[in-house]
């Protein structure tokens, strides 16, 4: 879908976008989700939207959101949280899994996410970035697969790519969720450069809890 077949009412944000401003994966923000009051209806704008996830805001003073992928809701994903937090200038962000705890860093947004949140995600690691480059198409296997390579072990610097396997979408270009996941794994802070050139930034917590980190800006404004 393109930004003018957008219905009015939604914005439409970039969340973890390069240094460039450029990438980050679309997300589509409902700002008053009474518009939309049942499952029925959210699960039709989401497949409408066709973007990896939309939020639809039901308190926007108690950071209250429902998110949804195309064909079903999701109780926590990495890049709609970053990205409200950033556009209604939350600190706690009221999920199903729990609440989130989000703080804003000059041009970074972060929130706070347990790793047993994520989804499960096939982490597969690749000798050398150029490899993961090289990639034409999802792996072999039927999973989730979140491809990954050090591009620098020393710095925490890491090229990664994201393989939902879900209809409609080859590639994802840049996961939260996958993220937190592999800084869960690795125990370290990350700098990690995802599909075209999005950056994630994370970084764990001696709770067990993992920061996620990431540009934000508005494609656009409904």
């Amino acid at each position: 879908m393109s930004a003018f077949d957008v219905p009015a009412g939604i914005d439409v944000l970039r969340v973890f976008c390069g240094a460039d401003g450029r990438h980050g994966n679309p997300l589509g923000v409902v700002r008053d989700g009474r518009g939309y009051p049942d499952d029925a209806s959210r699960l039709v704008l989401a497949e409408k939207l066709g973007f990896s996830e939309t939020v639809f805001v039901d308190d926007p003073e108690r950071g209250q959101v429902d998110i949804w992928a195309p064909g079903l809701r999701l109780p926590f994903a990495g890049h709609p949280v970053v990205g409200v937090a950033w556009l209604l200038d939350l600190e706690i962000l009221e999920l199903g899994v729990g609440d989130v705890f989000a703080r804003h860093d000059g041009e970074f947004t972060w929130i706070s996410a347990r790793p047993e949140w994520a989804p499960p995600r096939t982490l597969e690691q690749y000798a050398s970035a150029a490899e993961v480059e090289a990639l034409t198409g999802p792996p072999s296997g039927e999973d989730w697969t979140y491809v990954w390579a050090w591009e620098d072990e020393a710095a925490g610097r890491v090229r990664a790519r994201a393989f939902p396997r879900r209809p409609g979408t080859v590639e994802d270009e840049a996961t939260g969720a996958a993220a937190l996941l592999l800084t869960a794994r690795l125990g370290r802070a990350l700098n990690i450069v995802q599909g075209r050139g999005s950056q994630i930034l994370t970084a764990p917590a001696p709770d067990g809890t993992v920061e996620i980190g990431g540009r934000v800006l508005l494609a656009q404004q409904g």
